[in-house]
Protein backbone atom coordinates (compact mmCIF):
# COMPACT_ATOMS: atom_id res chain seq x y z
CA UNK A 1 0.00 0.00 0.00
CA UNK A 2 0.98 3.35 -0.63
CA UNK A 3 1.66 5.99 2.03
CA UNK A 4 0.84 9.47 2.02
CA UNK A 5 2.45 11.94 4.52
CA UNK A 6 -0.10 15.28 5.86
CA UNK A 7 2.17 18.09 7.16
CA UNK A 8 -0.38 20.34 9.21
CA UNK A 9 0.40 24.30 9.03
CA UNK A 10 1.82 23.47 12.35
CA UNK A 11 4.02 21.16 11.10
CA UNK A 12 2.96 18.27 12.77
CA UNK A 13 2.41 14.81 10.15
CA UNK A 14 0.13 12.20 9.74
CA UNK A 15 1.34 9.17 7.73
CA UNK A 16 -1.20 6.93 6.36
CA UNK A 17 -1.02 3.71 4.13
CA UNK A 18 -3.60 4.12 1.03
CA UNK A 19 -5.46 2.01 -1.26
CA UNK A 20 -4.30 2.06 -4.85
CA UNK A 21 -7.25 3.82 -6.02
CA UNK A 22 -8.21 5.92 -3.62
CA UNK A 23 -7.99 9.55 -3.46
CA UNK A 24 -5.47 11.57 -1.19
CA UNK A 25 -9.37 13.39 0.35
CA UNK A 26 -10.96 9.57 1.11
CA UNK A 27 -7.39 9.11 2.78
CA UNK A 28 -7.64 12.07 4.73
CA UNK A 29 -11.45 11.66 5.87
CA UNK A 30 -10.90 8.19 6.71
CA UNK A 31 -7.71 8.63 9.12
CA UNK A 32 -9.23 12.57 10.49
CA UNK A 33 -6.19 14.45 9.22
CA UNK A 34 -7.04 17.64 10.37
CA UNK A 35 -7.69 20.70 7.86
CA UNK A 36 -9.43 18.53 5.06
CA UNK A 37 -12.71 19.69 5.59
CA UNK A 38 -13.92 17.77 2.51
CA UNK A 39 -17.90 19.50 2.46
CA UNK A 40 -18.74 18.07 -1.12
CA UNK A 41 -17.23 14.49 -0.21
CA UNK A 42 -15.23 14.66 -3.58
CA UNK A 43 -17.44 15.56 -6.06
CA UNK A 44 -15.04 18.38 -7.41
CA UNK A 45 -17.58 21.11 -6.08
CA UNK A 46 -16.19 22.61 -3.10
CA UNK A 47 -12.45 23.82 -2.32
CA UNK A 48 -12.19 22.29 0.95
CA UNK A 49 -9.61 19.34 0.63
CA UNK A 50 -7.00 21.59 -0.77
CA UNK A 51 -3.59 21.01 -0.25
CA UNK A 52 -0.52 21.81 -1.48
CA UNK A 53 1.79 19.03 -3.50
CA UNK A 54 5.82 19.14 -1.88
CA UNK A 55 7.78 20.09 -4.47
CA UNK A 56 9.29 16.79 -5.30
CA UNK A 57 6.02 15.41 -5.85
CA UNK A 58 4.84 18.01 -8.09
CA UNK A 59 5.27 16.27 -11.38
CA UNK A 60 4.45 12.52 -10.25
CA UNK A 61 0.89 13.76 -9.30
CA UNK A 62 0.10 16.47 -12.22
CA UNK A 63 -1.34 19.39 -13.31
CA UNK A 64 -5.17 20.00 -12.69
CA UNK A 65 -7.77 19.22 -15.16
CA UNK A 66 -9.65 22.41 -16.01
CA UNK A 67 -12.61 21.82 -13.70
CA UNK A 68 -10.38 21.17 -10.62
CA UNK A 69 -8.67 24.78 -11.74
CA UNK A 70 -11.86 26.23 -11.70
CA UNK A 71 -12.64 25.01 -7.50
CA UNK A 72 -9.16 26.20 -6.79
CA UNK A 73 -9.70 29.55 -7.93
CA UNK A 74 -12.50 29.34 -4.55
CA UNK A 75 -9.16 27.86 -2.16
CA UNK A 76 -7.45 29.82 0.39
CA UNK A 77 -3.48 31.18 -0.37
CA UNK A 78 -3.52 29.49 -3.74
CA UNK A 79 -0.03 28.67 -4.96
CA UNK A 80 1.61 26.84 -7.72
CA UNK A 81 1.66 23.35 -6.24
CA UNK A 82 -1.99 23.69 -5.18
CA UNK A 83 -4.59 20.35 -5.65
CA UNK A 84 -7.69 19.36 -4.58
CA UNK A 85 -7.21 16.48 -3.26
CA UNK A 86 -10.18 14.89 -4.28
CA UNK A 87 -8.33 14.93 -7.67
CA UNK A 88 -4.84 13.23 -6.33
CA UNK A 89 -5.65 9.17 -7.17
CA UNK A 90 -3.10 7.12 -5.42
CA UNK A 91 -0.86 4.39 -7.01
CA UNK A 92 2.66 2.84 -6.22
CA UNK A 93 4.19 5.60 -7.56
CA UNK A 94 2.91 8.12 -5.43
CA UNK A 95 4.16 6.01 -2.36
CA UNK A 96 5.50 8.65 0.00
CA UNK A 97 3.74 11.65 -1.23
CA UNK A 98 3.69 14.52 0.93
CA UNK A 99 1.40 16.99 0.83
CA UNK A 100 1.08 20.08 2.90
CA UNK A 101 -2.61 21.49 4.39
CA UNK A 102 -3.00 25.20 4.00
CA UNK A 103 -3.27 26.69 7.12
CA UNK A 104 -7.25 27.26 7.00
CA UNK A 105 -9.72 26.03 4.13
CA UNK A 106 -11.72 28.49 1.87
Amino acid sequence: MPKIIYVNSDGSRTEVDAADGSTVMENAIKNMVQGIEAECGGACACATCHVYVDEAWKDKTGTPEPMEEDMLDFAYDVKPTSRLSCQIQMNADLDGLVVHVPERQA
